[in-house]
């Protein structure tokens, strides 16, 4: 009886493991990708807020 799963068991742990290792491959390209564009606005000279020594009330003061 448990050999008639065997076949729907196996494809689906496969189709789940394919998935996973496709998130996984996502995730890193995108986080290199991310890491290149921030190297590239830091060489323009665009730094992040929070190595600015300024607080969050700065970002909303500079709107008004």
């Amino acid at each position: 009886m448990q050999a008639d799963y065997f076949a729907f068991i196996a494809s689906a742990y496969g189709i789940s493991a394919l998935a996973i290792l496709g998130l996984a491959i996502w995730v890193f390209l995108d986080a290199r990708a991310q890491r290149g564009a921030l190297k590239a606005l830091e060489a323009q000279g665009i730094r992040r807020r929070s190595q600015a020594g300024g607080s969050l009330d700065t970002a909303a003061e500079a709107g008004r």
